[in-house]
């Protein structure tokens, strides 16, 4: 909690108005950080025990602005547990969004397409995940002062946010895919063997973030909404080689429309 306070008592000295709404910029939505006016930037690298982003793509900044005149906070780049963090590094964001005041949080990320009815460049609203191949973010002593031990997960994707978000969707890109998001810790892509089993445990859609830092923002009490872009079809559902390169190369593909999906829905949730 001594680290918290000093973190939090930082970010204070430099944000005058915290804003309701935080969103956590995931690979290939980095560009909407250029959209955000009247800003301040932050750099990890100078926040009182925050991690530092070292994936390509991910610049490592916390910015403060408006995104459709909205207040907003956002991230432009998060922690994965590849990188080497352990999973409450990579979380411990969430928990200053908490104790600053933020009462919406936003996730993003790149991911593979399981449900062989997404194609590559489709956008996934995220009803609900899966992480029981990993061990819990919530793992030790538990913080009282955020949450309880034992939490319910039966909501952990806002179901009115995800009704609100449905017509933005369908709007925007002319389709409205949802689904259930799979986590799991990488660095290597899956294996058609893993692909195969995931579907049939019911993802739709796999990848390596987002899951730790929702179950984060259910035990402090945000209430979160996440969004995948498929930018790949995972392993064993086309005969290609999987690739970053592909991976960027498709999430730049369909950023505009992720871009709008954003835009339209912190003004819809701000209302």
């Amino acid at each position: 909690m001594n680290e918290f306070k000093e973190t939090v008592d930082y970010l204070k000295s430099k944000i005058f108005d915290i804003p309701d709404i935080a969103i956590i910029l995931g690979s290939g939505l980095g560009t909407l950080a250029d959209e955000i006016t009247d800003k301040i930037i932050i750099n990890y690298k100078d926040i009182p025990n925050f991690p530092v982003s070292t994936v390509v793509g991910h610049k490592g900044e916390l910015i403060i602005g408006k995104l459709n005149n909205i207040p907003i906070l956002a991230m432009n780049g998060r922690f994965h547990y590849y990188e080497g963090y352990d999973l409450k590094e990579t979380t411990y964001p969430i928990r200053i969004f908490k104790l600053l005041g933020i009462k919406t949080l936003i996730l993003t990320n790149a991911a593979g397409g399981i449900n062989l009815n997404f194609e590559k460049g489709d956008l996934m609203i995220i009803e609900d995940q899966l992480s029981f191949f990993s061990e819990s973010v919530l793992r030790g002593p538990n913080l009282d002062e955020f949450g309880d031990r034992f939490i319910d997960m039966s909501n952990v994707y806002d179901k009115e946010y995800i009704e609100i978000l449905k017509p933005i969707m369908k709007k925007i890109t002319g389709k409205c895919q949802i689904g259930v998001y799979a986590y799991m810790k990488g660095p290597t892509y899956e294996t058609p063997a893993e692909i195969r089993a995931l579907r049939n445990l019911g993802a739709d859609a796999v990848g390596m973030s987002t899951v730790p830092e929702a179950v984060v923002a259910r035990h402090s009490g945000l209430k979160t909404i996440g969004i995948t872009c498929i930018t790949n079809m995972a392993a064993g559902v086309k005969n290609e080689v999987l690739t970053h390169d592909d991976v960027k190369e498709t999430a730049k593909k369909c950023e505009n429309n992720f871009k709008q999906v954003i835009k339209e829905l912190v003004v819809a949730i701000n209302k």
